[in-house]
């Protein structure tokens, strides 16, 4: 039986001051999120501004929600596509060359459904460089990402996913490992 009148967030805490939330609430994810404003410089610009670490050559697509950008670090050359959802609760890294699509869920936060007052548990995310979240994927509390690894279409990652495999499903489960082609140059008789 569930007591929610008992529940408490315990010794949790957002990690800034009240006069923080409320101007990043109120502006700072009001902007980030906006579909009228495409400039992904400005957006970056104002995830620095509240605490973020963002790295070089960052895109983010409109209807990006972020939850605490002061717990989000992303590394150089992220895409962060329309209406993904950074719910960080507890710290998210992501990885230089990471492409998380469009719809994706990264929930840091879970309850604990063994006692009867349901108290918060969180818990870090990190996806490692070059990995690729598909269109409508999540990733629970706790969870890497494996360098290289790839979540497909609408999967869910319960547990870490080992480096340059693709996973599927719900659960998600490995289905391959991942094999990268050779970069083609931009000089390649090829490209032209």
């Amino acid at each position: 039986m569930m007591r929610l009148d008992l529940y408490t967030v315990g010794s949790y805490s957002p990690g800034a001051s009240l006069l923080k939330r409320l101007l990043w609430y109120f502006f700072g994810a009001v902007l980030v999120r906006s579909y009228l404003i495409p400039f992904s410089g400005l957006k970056v610009g104002v995830l620095r501004l509240f605490g973020a670490t963002v790295g070089q050559g960052v895109r983010i697509k409109p209807g990006v929600r972020v939850k605490f950008p002061w717990r989000l670090t992303v590394g150089d050359h992220v895409w962060i596509g329309e209406d993904a959802w950074l719910d960080n609760l507890a710290p998210i890294t992501i990885g230089d060359h990471v492409c998380i699509s469009q719809g994706v869920y990264l929930c840091t936060g879970n309850h604990d459904w063994t006692v009867p007052e349901f108290s918060l548990r969180t818990e870090a995310i990190a996806i490692e460089a070059d990995s690729w979240l598909a269109a409508g994927s999540w990733v629970a509390p706790g969870v890497t990402i494996g360098r290289g690894a790839i979540l497909a279409l609408g999967g869910v990652a319960l547990k870490s996913l080992e480096p340059m495999m693709i996973y599927q499903g719900n659960p998600a489960i490995a289905v391959k490992k991942r094999q990268i082609k050779d970069l083609v140059k931009p000089d390649d008789p090829l490209m032209n």
